[in-house]
């Protein structure tokens, strides 16, 4: 099935959920923009599995809340859980359709956008410009969910196709400035604050848990090698060196709380145990989480 041709009125359905809210509009000349406001409920040890057709077109979801899914491949193979933040997109190309399985209910904006529309975008803003998009997975992006906060209150109103048009013209313009950017940065480029900017943001976020340095490239829109370069040129530290810092930051502010335990801080700000993170705040700051306590409460 190929939905590069037909008005999709609603991806509702494909998420089992016919009923959900959807508004359409053309943007620019021809290729419409299809909003749907997406609640898939998953009940604890449940798995829901989604699966869109092949389409000349993109999928933009933009997380409401936070969830879990994992990609199925083309084999049936189900990828690793991925954590998907609230505020965070993914950008996923459909022409060869995709599929993925839902570990948690699922809240978010779901944006079908064809690829003539992106080409009529990129011909208005962009001239002699790529017209392909980059694939995203839960990056956080605050263009994008600025302009849902928007859109979503459109839903509550008699939505006026004009305003919704230039929200459509407004997010593809900037995944199209964000392909170009990316696409224009050398390995030998210092790496952008913006991309800096999200990287760090996406670290102190995910302190308490596990992040490996591909996750983090992917929320700084960069290929896990470029960004490990250009992070370490702009600060000094290597992703996981920096990753340490801001869980020794985040301790220090806990021990000032005289009733949380050693285990409780460790716990809380993502150190494999109480030993591990007795050795990192040591190397640190030079003494112990109990002394430094004991010096910052005296």
């Amino acid at each position: 099935m190929n939905l590069g041709c037909p008005v999709l009125k609603s991806l509702g359905p494909y998420f089992g959920i016919p009923e959900a809210p959807s508004l359409t509009t053309v943007p620019v000349r021809f290729s419409s923009i299809t909003l749907t406001k997406i609640f898939r409920e998953v009940t604890e040890g449940e798995v829901v599995n989604v699966s869109l057709p092949c389409c000349e077109a993109y999928l933009v979801m933009l997380y409401l809340e936070d969830t879990i899914h994992s990609d199925i491949g083309a084999d049936g193979t189900l990828a690793p859980p991925r954590w998907c933040a609230r505020g965070s997109i993914c950008v996923v190309d459909l022409r060869d359709g995709a599929s993925v399985a839902l570990h948690r209910s699922l809240s978010s904006l779901a944006i079908y956008v064809p690829k003539a529309l992106i080409a009529e975008v990129s011909e208005l803003s962009f001239p002699s410009k790529s017209t392909e998009l980059r694939c995203r997975r839960g990056e956080p992006d605050s263009v994008v969910s600025n302009l849902g906060v928007v859109i979503l209150s459109l839903f509550e109103t008699d939505a006026s196709e004009t305003i919704l048009g230039h929200l459509g013209i407004a997010i593809c313009a900037h995944l199209l400035q964000d392909c170009i950017e990316a696409s224009s940065i050398r390995d030998d480029v210092v790496l952008p604050h913006r991309r800096e900017a999200a990287a760090k943001e996406f670290m102190r976020k995910n302190l308490a848990r596990e992040v490996c340095v591909a996750e983090i490239a992917a929320a700084a829109g960069l290929s896990a090698n470029h960004f490990s370069q250009g992070f370490k040129k702009v600060t000094g530290y290597t992703p996981h060196q920096w990753l340490m810092h801001a869980r020794v930051d985040a301790a220090k502010e806990l021990l000032c709380q005289n009733d949380l335990s050693l285990k409780a801080i460790a716990d809380s700000c993502g150190f494999v145990d109480q030993s591990h993170f007795t050795k990192v705040f040591a190397r640190e700051t030079g003494m112990t989480p109990a002394i430094w306590r004991a010096k910052r409460i005296n």
